[in-house]
């Protein structure tokens, strides 16, 4: 009787297991994307929540008009920023675009300039070899001007796209604004209603990974942002003494690579920089090599200080679950895949899944004795 009920906990905990597996890879993401202005309304509720307490305790405003008042102050600076940040972004592109046949005929002044610095290495290597490289040469050259031809193209069938797309994003924009206003002014009816629903050890597991969701997720993400525009404000100021053009672009693009770990601004500067070497125009390389030392040196400055103990994974882990997360979604799942490895990795630490790899490790034990001869 004993021997039954304990592999029926064992079956019933396998179970739950491969419930809660497809409930996180495939339920949940699913509901997310189906509900996106409720989640991104709770994001902003999140957010804004602290403000509304402020106000609330020390400038003595109700919480319905103070919620209101700082919902409307994030999203006239988030509109008045975006609109601004935008136009610029806008403005370099359209410039970029433009300028793309002399940005070619450029490069591939460039690149002689390479050959010519190479020529005597060139002609010792083995005809394959020459032959190969030339090969290359000539397919990086056709691809390059077949994608600037495309580029400049336009595009109508995206601009039509993107036009019949215009009233659902005004309704998700105004039903993401009612649910963070609502999310906030009603925050203690919905933490009541949910106590009420469940029992309080479930409700209290619930209160503790909440929590601990705030501060892992919440923290990074904050602490990124910040370290992202003090790189990106580094970038800039550094791409306009150069004298480069789509500075504010170009500098935007490379900050966001500090997402990503073990890329970083490296990923383009160093390249960048060896490229320039090559070519002759050392002023540059030396300028570009200096703009990437001073941001990596501000950067190791300000992340510990800005992400504390938010993140605890080794680069190991790091590498697995980026790797996941790349898998499953692309480049998305590669800026999600840190914070939710860090999620896993806290979980694990305070004792959520012991019940199930106390599970697992019956399994295998029973299955050692069953198949002994």
């Amino acid at each position: 009787m004993y021997d039954s009920k304990k592999y029926l906990k064992i079956l019933l905990n396998i179970f739950l297991l491969l419930l809660l597996v497809i409930l996180i890879f495939f339920v949940v993401p699913k509901l997310a994307v189906f509900f996106m202005p409720f989640v991104i309304g709770w994001i902003i509720a999140l957010i804004a929540n602290p403000l509304v307490k402020f106000l609330e305790n020390h400038v003595k405003i109700v919480r319905k008009h103070g919620s209101m008042i700082i919902i409307i102050f994030a999203l006239t600076l988030v509109i008045i920023t975006g609109y601004f940040g935008i136009s610029r972004i806008y403005k370099e592109l359209i410039t970029l675009i433009q300028n793309l046949p002399e940005i070619y005929n450029s490069l591939s002044l460039d690149i002689e300039k390479i050959s010519h610095n190479f020529q005597g290495i060139y002609k010792l290597m083995p005809e394959e070899v020459q032959i190969s490289l030339s090969s290359i040469g000539e397919e990086l050259s056709v691809g390059a001007a077949n994608g600037i031809s495309n580029i400049g193209k336009p595009t109508f069938t995206a601009a039509g796209r993107f036009a019949k797309n215009i009233p659902s994003t005004f309704i998700n924009i105004i039903i993401t604004i009612l649910a963070a206003y609502f999310f906030i002014v009603d925050k203690e009816n919905i933490s009541r209603g949910i106590k009420n629903l469940v029992s309080d050890d479930i409700f209290a597991v619930f209160t503790d990974i909440t929590n601990r969701l705030k501060f892992l997720v919440g923290g990074y993400f904050k602490a990124q942002f910040k370290i992202m525009g003090i790189v990106a404000v580094i970038l800039f100021v550094g791409f306009l003494i150069l004298d480069i053009g789509y500075s504010f672009l170009l500098a935007l693009g490379i900050a966001l690579l500090d997402f990503f770990p073990f890329f970083g601004t490296g990923a383009v500067l160093i390249p960048w920089t060896i490229f320039k070497v090559l070519t002759g125009d050392y002023r540059l390389a030396i300028g570009l090599f200096l703009i990437y030392i001073i941001s990596q040196v501000v950067r190791q400055i300000v992340q510990p200080k800005v992400l504390g103990d938010t993140i605890g994974l080794n680069p190991l882990a790091t590498l697995f679950f980026m790797f996941i997360g790349f898998k499953l979604g692309s480049v998305i799942g590669l800026v999600l895949a840190v914070p939710i490895g860090m999620i896993f990795i806290n979980f694990y630490e305070e004792g959520y899944f012991d019940n199930f790899i106390k599970t697992i490790k019956d399994t295998i034990k029973e299955i050692n004795e069953f198949r002994r001869l």
